[in-house]
């Protein structure tokens, strides 16, 4: 089994991302804190590179779902230098695949329009935003630079699926995805040969809505498709006039 470095798996996306690859491949799980369900993990603070470099040795692949959103300096420091570490590491280690997580940064520019795919990012002034946005810039020139394959996925946010339809009028929610689409992006990521110019920023998202947003992109190059119809739940089931 491929042996892959989870950073940021006590996190708010970790718990919730291991159940779907931890089937699949050797994870070595490593946070600056406690597993909020016990499990036993490698203390790594992602701002240390020393201490990134050692959890990596006898890694295949990477695995960066750190992230600090409300510090104006830890966003920097984990979300920015973070990135430059792993990306340093799997370099001097010659570890060739890469997952990276961000925010997206199309949506306040873009939710008027459809069927959006490869908009121009547009991170805002916030430091959250930005801090996410130099990582991706991080992540896009060493993999050019050194041959690597750099997956990096952007959502608005995540969220157990639903099991029931929604009762109330309500458009499916933008630009998330579903903890058993984003373990499914995850594994295809791991295991694509390669991607376009050795790096692609892909939107995830579960439910398609009205078009705003789209996958097309994960599909065509990594085969990703949500796991079921899940905008099948948002639609009126009562479509009688009263």
């Amino acid at each position: 089994m491929k042996r892959v470095l989870f950073l940021g798996a006590s996190g708010l996306i970790g718990p919730y991302l291991t159940p779907g690859l931890v089937d699949h491949y050797d994870l070595r799980l490593a946070d600056v804190k406690p597993h909020p369900d016990g499990i036993d993990i490698n203390h790594v603070d992602v701002r240390e590179y020393g201490q990134v470099l050692e959890a990596a040795r006898g890694c295949e692949a990477i695995m960066n779902f750190t992230v600090v959103r409300n510090d104006p300096v830890d966003s920097y420091h984990v979300n920015t230098i973070g990135a430059w570490n792993v990306m340093r590491a799997a370099v001097e280690l010659g570890i060739r695949k890469i997952v990276h997580s961000g925010p997206q940064a199309v949506r306040s520019h873009y939710d008027t329009d459809f069927a959006v795919e490869d908009a121009p990012p547009a991170p805002g002034i916030g430091h959250y935003g930005i801090s996410k946005w130099l990582s991706a810039e991080i992540c896009r020139i060493y993999s050019q630079k050194h041959d690597m394959q750099t997956i990096y996925f952007v959502f608005n946010g995540l969220a157990a699926a639903p099991d029931a339809p929604v009762s109330q009028p309500t458009e499916t929610p933008p630009f998330v995805v579903v903890w058993e689409d984003l373990q499914q992006a995850c594994r295809r990521a791991l295991e694509v040969a390669s991607v376009p110019d050795n790096f692609q920023l892909f939107n995830l998202l579960s439910y398609t809505g009205p078009g705003k947003y789209n996958t097309n992109k994960a599909h065509r190059l990594l085969g990703f498709t949500p796991s079921r119809d899940w905008d099948t739940l948002f639609r009126r089931q009562d479509t009688s006039i009263r």
